[in-house]
């Protein structure tokens, strides 16, 4: 083996500036030369041969045949390109020095915008992208589709260059692509008005992963047919219940589907005759053919439903912790904040006109974990937590929410109520339905609320039984409302249209019967003010309303169980047989 004479000081420098005065070399380039002793690239730490590496250059550079970097572009020099877009582009220079041949891919949108306008047939308005894998134009250019490398952006600009296809896409298959949920959770953005869409032999696993396309913001609400055979969601649910479950589920999310899975889906019909084909007339009714009814009690005795709402409500104003003698130790509770404001309140301009409606805020009865399901959407676990189950646990949800106070012993036509027995296991319960108003402490401004309660007998020996609650509360839902008055509820005409504020003042000043004020001797006077607050107002209507004396009105109240409607009633089929010395 023979070894490479060492050079002499000085002699690569000569070297260099001969071969530079030769015109074989740049000026400015870096042409030392190298003997075999020498670290490829200089650098004495590596090993690795670095020449085939490509150098980075700018593609302003090559538009100048003149320029260095242009020159010195040889075909063994690959040259990676700054500004070719997202995917490296490659020049080889093949010709005559100075006048290289450039060769740029296309770009991975305007390759995707020539693969959706192959498979696109504007006749039939549908755009076929099944088998993605197998597309020529995505091999020739190395691109991966969606579901095989591709990711979630590579999807969005396939749906985004779908949109700007004329006429609108109405049918879409993306069958065998891999695709899963995540991939799908642009499509009805940009192409909302799918009519047929075919998922065929995909990677959709869960149900939870078709709420891209099925929230409630961006749902395809002209979806007819969708096909999901393939996918684990399907294939798994056969399995189950001969996929009856599911079907209930996927119709349940797109409530427009006619077909699915190519079976046809059972519609609802009623006979009746064909469209009409006369122009529409605008209704001229100003109420609905039935009218508002009065509020009833029917099953149970009145003063039970009477003494248990007394009671819960002034625990609810005072001392909610003691509400938990009147729950069942299994009883649910749940409450829901409903901040939409109501047509009648809006047209009657309650929100703005009340003197405290504006200090009213949603902030703390969302954060109490408001049970609303159109807010609590698909979040399966808010919806599971906001069920309170127990008595302690709906104490301590009761306990967390704002204070409220409620005029029980006020107007009675601010609260209506209905009452009937229902089917409660193997026995019977009672359902109280409760629509009325309260104050919320603090703000002083006034809610509207709903309230369900579920009740049965308190047993014998139970803790409610014990502190004297006759029945006790299985189920109890709330639901509070921004303040739309008691008119909604009040008895007689349904008006199709809410009145505004100014015409129901003059029909309610129209309407309104001339009142006597009502004198009392002082036996009457004193056997009113011995009486308890709820039974005494009551005595009070009954006497204005029937001009009955007090010790009538008492007789009629206590065998109608305490109910006023029952009492007024009853006083309307008899008041013909009584004596003058039964009024005032």
């Amino acid at each position: 083996m023979f070894s490479s004479p060492t050079p002499a000081p000085g002699s690569r420098a000569i070297a260099n500036n001969a071969l530079r005065n030769a015109g074989l070399i740049g000026a400015d380039r870096d042409a030392t030369m190298r003997d075999a002793t020498d670290k490829p690239g200089g650098r004495k730490a590596s090993s690795k041969i670095r020449s085939h590496r490509p150098r980075v250059i700018d593609i302003k550079d090559l538009r100048n045949p003149r320029s260095k970097a242009a020159m010195q572009a040889g075909p063994s020099e690959p040259l990676t390109i700054r500004g070719a877009g997202m995917r490296t582009t490659r020049i080889g220079a093949g010709g005559p020095l100075g006048n290289p041949r450039v060769r740029i891919k296309s770009k991975p949108v305007e390759v995707w915008r020539e693969v959706v306008r192959k498979r696109w047939n504007p006749e039939t308005q549908f755009l076929n992208l099944e088998s993605l894998i197998d597309e020529e134009i995505l091999k020739k250019n190395n691109i991966q589709p969606p579901g095989y490398g591709g990711g979630v952006k590579d999807a969005a600009v396939i749906f985004k260059l779908a949109k700007e296809l004329t006429p609108k896409v109405k049918t879409l298959s993306l069958s065998n692509n891999k695709l899963q949920g995540i991939h799908l959770q642009l499509l009805s953005h940009y192409l909302p008005d799918l009519v047929n869409l075919s998922l065929q032999n995909n990677n959709i696993r869960t149900l939870k992963e078709l709420d891209f396309l099925a929230s409630r913001r961006g749902r395809l609400l002209n979806l007819k047919e969708l096909v999901l055979t393939g996918n684990p969601v399907q294939v798994n649910s056969v399995g189950q219940d001969g996929g009856e479950k599911y079907r209930r589920d996927i119709t349940s999310r797109f409530t427009s589907l006619e077909v699915l899975d190519q079976v046809a889906i059972a519609q609802i019909a009623f006979d009746g005759p064909g469209p009409s084909t006369a122009p529409a007339t605008k209704p001229t009714a100003s109420t609905f053919p039935v009218g508002m009814g009065a509020s009833f009690i029917t099953g149970v005795d009145g003063g039970i439903v009477s003494n248990f709402l007394v009671r819960f409500f002034n625990g609810m104003d005072t001392q909610r912790n003691l509400l938990i003698n009147a729950y069942d130790p299994n009883a649910t509770f749940s409450f829901s904040a409903n901040t939409t404001i109501a047509a009648r309140a809006r047209v009657q301009g309650f929100h703005s006109s009340m003197p405290n409606q504006k200090k009213l805020t949603w902030a703390e009865w969302l954060a109490g974990g408001s049970r609303n399901l159109q807010r609590v959407g698909n979040h399966f676990d808010r919806a599971l937590n906001s069920l309170h189950v127990g008595a302690e646990d709906a104490i301590k949800a009761l306990a967390a929410l704002p204070g409220t106070k409620h005029d029980i012993t006020g107007p009675p036509e601010r609260f209506c109520l209905d009452s009937f027995p229902i089917l409660l296991g193997q026995g019977m319960g009672l359902l109280l339905t409760v629509h009325g108003q309260f104050t919320e402490v603090g703000t002083e401004g006034i809610r509207s609320f709903d309230r369900s309660f579920v009740l049965m007998p308190a047993p014998e020996g139970s803790r409610a039984k014990l502190n004297g609650w006759d029945v006790v509360i299985v189920s109890d839902q709330w639901t509070v409302r921004v303040y739309s008055s008691h008119e909604a509820w009040k008895p007689g005409p349904l008006l199709v249209q809410a009145l505004s504020r100014e015409e129901q003042q003059a029909q309610n000043a129209a309407s309104a019967p001339a009142l006597q004020p009502l004198t009392f001797d002082q036996q009457s006077q004193a056997a009113l003010a011995a009486m308890p607050e709820p039974q005494r107002n009551l005595v009070m209507q009954v006497c204005q309303r029937t001009r009955l004396n007090v010790p009538f009105a008492v007789d009629c109240l206590t065998g109608n169980g305490w109910d006023l409607n029952r009492a007024i009633a009853n006083f309307e089929e008899v008041k013909t047989t009584l004596s003058r010395d039964a009024f005032l």
